[in-house]
């Protein structure tokens, strides 16, 4: 599979669920930001964590690792803000319900459970919707 070039933003790009995409994915937009001049924090932090657990969530739960369903990954940045839209063809779920603080005790042994934790610890704002497939919208402005 074959990502676009580093051509910009707006990104628009569909894949098939394949984990193996996710770092040159992120790698993408990445670039793109630094490129915009996005914070040296954001370009190497916030927005490769976060968009890494949106497109695992959505490959691994979202598709449920089903290689013939794709996942699509939106980005746009502008003077005010990075919009990242990550799309899967799962059912969706419940953000709040799915959502939980990984420091509890009972929680600090588990593996999984921080994704969501971390995108809405690391974005300004994290939205679920339905348009298409099941949306995570992540939102971080500029500084």
């Amino acid at each position: 599979m074959d990502l676009p070039h580093d051509s910009g933003f707006p990104i628009d790009v569909r894949v098939p669920t394949d984990v193996r995409l996710i770092e040159p994915l992120v790698g993408l937009v990445t670039r793109q930001c630094a490129v915009r001049q996005l914070s040296p924090r954001a370009c190497n932090l916030r927005v490769p964590v976060a968009l890494t657990e949106a497109l695992s969530n959505a490959m691994l739960y979202g598709n449920r690792e089903d290689r013939s369903l794709s996942v699509r990954l939106r980005a746009r940045l502008d003077e005010v803000s990075l919009v990242l839209e990550v799309v899967d063809e799962g059912t969706g779920f419940d953000m709040e319900a799915c959502t939980i603080d990984p420091t509890g005790p009972e929680h600090l042994e588990r593996e999984d459970g921080r994704g969501l934790f971390l995108m809405r610890t690391l974005m300004d704002r994290v939205e679920r919707f339905t348009d298409g497939g099941n949306v995570v919208r992540l939102t971080l402005h500029r500084a």
